[in-house]
């Protein structure tokens, strides 16, 4: 893969996190983040990690997409989950929400910035270094959408592309390795779990008290 390749994959992978985090229409939401591992997947296997390429497309965009679709279907005696996150803002709170975040970036950067003068990161070269500014992005965007949203299912959506964030960022940083590829699907087994127990949570919130909040007085 060129650098310019990874730039261009690293750019739409910042472009789908937005689209995934921000977006109301919780379907669209949940599409848009299945797209997200499918181009997660293409970048694994530009990387040369054609096992990883593949777990990312079965576990990530395949079984976890599926179990984000299932939270807004009719099964059993669970009501539809309506279709759109209602939720009210957080107001007076969100700025301090983005400010966190933004915080975070220029620490990390200053951090990363220190570690490759002193040389003691363990680069493989270029194309995965060239992952790294995107890699923090994506990070930076699902801290503060976890952080954000009040819907459980938008706060799933945070919590997956923030662990798609930290898993571009260890390649980006030690290189495709055996050691980096069983750490990522490690994690890829763990939030494919996570998400997994947070639908059924949200579907027995919504059946038994009709909200898709852990916050009392927040409205459908």
């Amino acid at each position: 893969m060129t650098v310019s390749l990874a730039w261009a994959l690293g750019g739409l992978l910042v472009i789908l996190a937005c689209c995934c985090l921000l977006d109301r229409q919780l379907r669209r939401a949940c599409l848009a983040f299945i797209v997200f591992a499918l181009v997660m997947s293409f970048t694994w296997w530009q990387l040369g990690v054609p096992w990883l390429a593949a777990a990312e497309a079965l576990l990530g965009s395949l079984l976890t997409g599926a179990a984000l679709l299932h939270a807004l279907g009719r099964a059993g005696d669970v009501p539809r989950l309506p279709q759109r996150d209602a939720t009210p803002p957080r107001g007076t709170e969100a700025p301090a929400h983005w400010l966190a975040a933004l915080a975070w970036l220029v620490l990390a950067g200053l951090a990363l910035a220190a570690l490759l003068r002193s040389g003691r990161l363990p680069l493989d070269g270029d194309v995965e270094l060239s992952l790294v500014p995107f890699a923090l992005l994506v990070m930076v965007l699902g801290l503060w959408a976890f952080a954000h949203h009040r819907h459980l299912l938008r706060r799933l959506l945070a919590f997956n592309i923030l662990g798609s964030g930290v898993f571009l960022l260890l390649a980006g940083l030690a290189g495709p390795g055996p050691e980096v590829q069983g750490l990522i699907l490690v994690g890829l087994a763990v939030a494919l779990v996570g998400s997994v127990l947070g639908v059924l949570l949200l579907r027995r919130l919504y059946a038994l008290e009709e909200s898709v909040t852990l916050e009392p007085g927040a409205g459908p």
